[in-house]
């Protein structure tokens, strides 16, 4: 009686570790998108500092937005969706609809000082990074975490001129480097499949 225990345990901890390098493949596979959404942010800056728009922010990020949706929903026809992809998918979801809504209401009544605005997106990509990495396990993530919490309290602390650097170190390091990793590890795996 206890063999059997220990196996059907043995057995639950091998199918959640499957799941969880499971959904870190499947995160690998969206590394495409930290690339879309690390050029959108430069774009929206730029438009924003070079062009004087107010319209920058929302514009860009709608657009970002649609375009991601349409290039999930064709993802999702070629791959079926697991739980932790679903967990994932809705965290990231979740924190992008509230800094939409938050930072459009604050912007909007003129209540967003730029190093705050910069506070709040790091801070809250941080709380996406951090969920993301504690559920899949994976430390590549969670360094992005800390590199997005360390941005926002500079932003908040430190002068303009940090903030915008640090700020534009991040977008770099944690959405497009951690990105093009994504994509370089989903298609290592891609051809350890098929070879």
């Amino acid at each position: 009686m206890e063999e059997m225990d220990r196996q059907e345990l043995k057995g639950r901890l091998a199918l959640i570790e499957n799941m969880i390098a499971e959904g870190r493949r499947g995160q690998e596979g969206w590394g495409w998108s930290f690339v879309l959404w690390g050029v959108a942010y430069y774009v929206a800056m730029a438009w924003a500092t070079w062009g004087k728009s107010s319209l920058a922010w929302p514009v860009t990020m709608t657009a970002t937005a649609v375009l991601t949706g349409i290039a999930a929903s064709r993802k999702a026809r070629q791959q079926p969706r697991t739980t932790i992809g679903r967990a994932i998918g809705s965290v990231w979801a979740a924190v992008g609809i509230s800094m939409f809504v938050l930072l459009l209401a604050l912007g909007s009544h003129g209540l967003l000082e730029t190093q705050v605005f910069m506070g709040i997106v790091a801070a809250m990509l941080g709380t996406a990074n951090a969920a993301s990495g504690m559920i899949l396990k994976w430390k590549v993530q969670l360094g992005c975490t800390l590199i997005w919490w360390a941005t926002c309290w500079v932003c908040v602390q430190g002068s303009e001129k940090q903030a915008t650097m640090m700020l534009l170190a991040a977008i770099f390091l944690c959405q497009i480097v951690f990105g093009i990793y994504g994509m370089i590890a989903e298609s290592r795996e891609s051809r350890a499949r098929h070879a």
